[in-house]
């Protein structure tokens, strides 16, 4: 399998170098390196911003239908390319070759959503209150070209949802992927350029991230932001977008609890619980993390937690026997032992993993902690990796209270057969999305976003698309 060249993509022209240089792309299965990935520098800044001026005069005045056509063309050449794209997917990012297939599919899907339903955006009519007017309407029009940065740990599904949600809007847009995994997204820039979207609508840019996106936040000719990544780094692009009054939408981090009521099979919800936790290598905003299970069926939950752990297979995403990949870096392996050697020493067990495993690339053991303390960093900070936390609770107040201690509100989810209890607990947990029985809670239909300090606006769905809309009244006088 080939890893394509990465490459940058400014006023519909492919760059393959710059006077910036080049940073490698590794292969987080065996530290290898897969390529050179060319560093955008100020003159490919400027004129990544000057082509996204220019393809937005040429892209808003479309007609929606006229922009979902394009649209189509591009997905459709996503899934004829599926296959390769995924692959690509899973040489720089890790994760089984299955899920990469599966996310690029989505990715798909979600532009498509977002797309069709530009076609429906509202017009609202107001009736006046003065003889002389005529008529009032309340439309909604594209915002601007968009500065859209994304991370590494779904390089389809993220990048999708921005692409889907700004370009179905009627904006143009320059969009940074995380330098880890720059190819997923060239390849769906890719499609769009080869479908026919007009030069400038779409560029991609890589290269040093704090440059580029002081750089393009700052800059008049960008309109609105829209970050997905870490808490810290969204509170310094936030605040430098406050500076400049842009718009920002930002999708943070969060810490999900996961409340496991008394009548629920704990042996199946375990199965659940270990899919969920691991997918990705825990590498997802809306990972469960703090399973808060109800003392009477507490040891059972546990047990159950950590033999579905010990059954999984780690291993390279290309081999079809792998259920979990490698983390993407190596810094990550050592911060996952910071979060367990913190715990540890603080009292809690370690019921399996809490090590780096010895093979090559950058595997870290599943790992189940029993009693970390309130104190913990793995408690009060999100792991972002494969760490499961289980803790038993006697009633559902303090479960309520334990869930939602944390600053994060991203997401929270509830296992309970009980009507009365789970409305109970759909009310009472503080999240932006909430799953009660199942952990599938993002889908292209349905908005994903948080509150607190996860962030605010939502992306997907259509609150995505509205995000890359501004409100305009037209009032006519008789």
């Amino acid at each position: 399998m080939s890893y394509p060249q990465p490459k940058l993509f400014i006023a519909g022209e492919w760059l393959s170098a710059t006077s910036a240089g080049a940073i490698p792309v590794v292969d987080p299965a065996d530290g290898s390196a897969l390529a050179e990935l060319p560093v955008a520098g100020a003159r490919e800044l400027s004129n990544a911003v000057a082509a996204a001026r220019s393809g937005f005069a040429a892209w808003s005045p479309m007609l929606p239908l006229e922009r979902q056509r394009i649209i189509s063309k591009a997905t459709g050449l996503i899934r004829e390319r599926a296959a390769h794209i995924a692959e690509a997917l899973t040489l720089e990012q890790g994760k089984p070759l299955a899920e990469a297939r599966r996310e690029v599919a989505l990715a798909a899907d979600i532009i498509d959503f977002l797309a069709e339903e530009a076609r429906r955006l509202p017009i609202r009519g107001v009736p006046p209150r003065l003889p002389n007017i005529a008529s009032q309407t309340v439309t909604r029009v594209p915002v601007g070209p968009v500065a859209a940065f994304t991370p590494w740990n779904f390089p389809a599904n993220l990048p999708a949802r921005k692409l889907g949600g700004a370009l179905a809007a009627g904006c143009s847009v320059i969009i940074k992927p995380a330098e880890e995994t720059p190819a997923t997204c060239m390849e769906l820039v890719r499609a769009f350029a080869d479908a026919g979207l007009p030069p400038g609508v779409l560029n991609l840019l890589v290269g040093r991230p704090a440059e580029i996106s002081g750089f393009l936040i700052a800059d008049p000719g960008i309109a609105k932001v829209s970050f997905t990544g870490s808490v810290p780094v969204g509170r310094e692009l936030g605040e430098l977008a406050a500076r400049h009054l842009k718009r920002y939408t930002a999708e943070l981090g969060g810490h999900a609890p996961v409340i496991v009521a008394p009548d629920v099979d704990p042996l199946a919800v375990a199965r659940l619980a270990v899919a969920a936790k691991f997918r990705n290598a825990g590498q997802v905003c809306a990972s469960p993390i703090r399973f808060l299970v109800q003392r009477s069926l507490y040891e059972r939950f546990r047990d159950a937690f950590v033999s579905e752990t010990l059954k999984l297979k780690i291993g390279p995403g290309l081999d079809a026997a792998s259920q979990m990949g490698p983390l993407i870096h190596e810094r990550r392996i050592a911060e996952m032992q910071r979060f367990v050697d913190d715990a540890r020493a603080q009292g809690a067990r370690v019921l399996t993993g809490g090590a780096r495993l010895d093979r090559p690339g950058f595997f870290y053991a599943p790992t189940v902690l029993e009693s970390a303390p309130p104190s913990a960093r793995a408690q009060r900070e999100e792991p972002f990796g494969p760490i499961a936390l289980l803790d038993p609770y006697d009633t559902v107040e303090e479960a309520l209270a334990r869930a939602n201690a944390l600053p994060y509100g991203l997401a929270a989810y509830a296992f309970t057969n009980d009507l009365r209890l789970s409305q109970r607990l759909s009310t009472g947990l503080i999240a932006g999305m909430v799953g009660i029985n199942h952990f599938g809670i993002s889908q292209p239909e349905t908005p994903f976003g948080g509150v607190k300090e996860s962030g605010f606006g939502s992306e997907s769905g259509l609150e995505g698309l509205l995000g890359y809309t501004d409100v305009k009244l037209v009032s006519v006088a008789a």
